[in-house]
Parts: structure tokens; C-alpha cells; sequence
């Protein structure tokens, strides 16, 4: 059977300090690899607010209890309240993630910061964030990071070179159906492998139709039985950590009994040569269930050469 890469997005203070210590615990019961990503910096989710008017941002908020996930205090940070330092108040915790023996990555440095600007900004401003999560990411765990997984799978052309300059090797920032290398049209790479996310997460899904909180995960299920290729399934801290932590664990559950190993990114990549993957261009698109556009694995390059 096929591998399920299990990335844990850590967004916030809150899943940083609530979410982690449950998924360790639930991971380590199923012995489940994963790849932990965190928000290094400030904690600024309030200032989310300003995408009331991005189009699809009603429709999801309206599907997903906001307030009870994320809590009341973490939606006044940046506005009301001054947005805590997430790596300076919980870097012990995320040394503990890899001490567990978890892969751990950069998210990003401003979740909201990187996600509701980084398409608009120019080359220095993507390099200038991720270059702060870079240097927290080493204070915090005396070495320098691998992996990146982008906040809000905002990503473009720009992160890419920023990656590069940093020395990251292994990326999932992007949507898409398999693992790929990321070129401009002329076919030229721009970045590190990407292992895309391939399955769509909880908060996409729920309230979609009759999905519901008991049945999201027979719906995700059916989307792996019998799959022979590999898939990336991404996570939340603040949501499969917290809340809907009865739901992952049925979903871990079910995913091992259809034979699928669950492992980190990094042992899915160990499994790949970047050289013989497939070219492709990344490109903007709206993904069912989300607000706006997201980075989106696009045409095929190296076949139309």
C-alpha cells in the first residue's frame, strides 16, 4: 500500500501550547511519523479580520466554529491584544516535538503577515520573512531547517528563490496530485522538491454538504482505499490537536487498517530522486472550501519541451 505523509501546520500560540502535546500523544499511541511546521513569531491571527471581504472567507467561517477552535483571545491578537512570540514562550515544546523523534520545519514567521501579503510583495519581502523564521528556527533547535511548508499554501516564484538562498531541500508549500520540482515556463527549477498536499484538510470539508464532524472522515477514507500512489495529508494543531481530535484518531485508525504506512515528509522524500520527478509550473487557483487563491502544482513543463 501506498504512504500518507502526515503534515501538522502549527499556527498559533494556542495550538502550539494546547494542540502539540495532545498529537504527540496520539501519534506516538499509533507510532505515526509526522512533519511538525511552526509559526516562529509573533502570533497575529486577529488581524485575519481584514479578509472578511477576500472572496469565499464567509462562506468557510460560516462552515467552521472559529471562535470555539481557535478561542476568543487568540482572535484579539494583533488587534486588541498584543500578539505573543510564539518561539521565544514555547521553544521548549517544539524541541520536545523532535526529541519524540518528529520531523520538525517552518510554517512561517507572521502567519497572517505571510499569508494575506506575500503574493502582493516583492522577492524582498518573501526572502525577509522567511529568513526570520529561518534564524528562530536555529536558535530554537541549534540547527538549520529542511523543510517548508508555507502558511495558507501562499507561495509563488519569489518564496521559491527565498528558499534556495536559505538552503531549504524539501518543500510542500503547493496543492497537487504528486511530487514534482517546481520551474519557470522555460522548465528552469526554482526551488526545492514539493510534495504537495493531495487530500483536502477537516476544515475544508465540514458542513460541506452532509458532511459532518461524525462522518468527515469516511468521506477522507474513501478518497485512500485502495490507493496505490502516496498522498500528503495536512493538519492543523489548533484543530485535529484540539476539538477534532476524536476525528483524526478515526481517521489514523483507518488509514492503517487499509495498510498505509503514515510517515513524515522527509522519509517520503527519502523514497524520491528530485532529479527524475516530474517538471512543473506552480500556479494560482482556488481550491474548493478555501478563501482566495492557493499555490496550486500546475502544467506539466518537461513533457511540452
Amino acid at each position: 500500500m501506498a504512504s500518507i505523509a502526515l503534515k501538522v501546520d502549527v499556527d498559533t500560540w494556542r495550538g502550539t501550547r494546547e494542540g502539540l502535546p495532545a498529537l504527540i500523544d496520539v501519534l506516538k499511541q499509533v507510532r505515526a511519523g509526522a512533519s511538525f511546521l511552526f509559526s516562529l513569531g509573533p502570533d497575529h491571527t486577529g488581524r485575519a479580520i481584514f479578509r472578511v471581504f477576500r472572496p469565499g472567507f464567509l462562506s468557510k467561517v460560516s462552515r467552521t466554529s472559529v471562535v470555539e477552535h481557535y478561542g476568543v483571545r487568540t482572535l484579539l491578537y494583533g488587534t486588541l491584544l498584543p500578539g505573543p512570540d510564539i518561539g521565544l514562550r514555547e521553544a521548549g515544546l517544539m524541541r520536545r516535538v523532535q526529541a519524540e523523534g518528529f520531523e520538525v520545519g517552518v510554517h512561517c514567521w507572521d502567519h497572517v503577515t505571510w499569508q494575506d501579503h506575500v503574493l502582493q510583495r516583492d522577492a524582498k519581502f518573501a526572502f525577509g520573512q522567511m529568513k526570520l523564521a529561518h534564524q528562530r528556527f536555529e536558535q530554537v533547535f541549534g540547527f538549520a531547517p529542511r523543510t517548508h511548508g508555507a502558511a495558507g499554501w501562499q507561495f509563488n516564484a519569489h518564496a521559491a528563490q527565498a528558499q534556495n538562498q536559505l538552503g531549504f531541500s524539501l518543500a510542500s508549500d503547493t496543492r497537487g496530485t504528486h511530487p514534482f520540482m517546481p520551474v519557470n515556463e522555460a522548465g528552469e527549477p526554482i526551488g526545492p522538491m514539493q510534495l504537495p498536499t493531495t487530500l483536502p484538510t477537516l476544515d475544508e470539508l465540514i458542513g460541506v454538504g452532509d458532511i459532518t464532524i461524525n462522518n468527515v472522515h469516511e468521506h477522507l477514507l474513501a478518497l485512500t482505499a485502495g490507493a496505490s500512489g502516496d498522498h500528503v495529508y495536512t493538519l492543523h494543531a489548533e484543530l485535529e490537536g484540539m476539538k477534532l481530535r476524536p476525528v483524526f484518531e478515526r481517521l489514523l485508525a483507518g488509514w492503517q487498517k487499509q495498510g498505509h504506512s503514515l510517515v513524515s515528509l522527509e522519509t517520503m522524500a527519502n523514497n524520491l530522486i528530485s532529479e527524475r520527478l516530474p517538471k512543473h509550473r506552480i500556479v494560482q487557483v482556488e481550491v474548493a472550501g478555501r478563501s482566495g487563491v492557493l499555490a496550486t502544482q500546475g502544467p506539466r513543463v518537461d513533457m511540452a519541451l
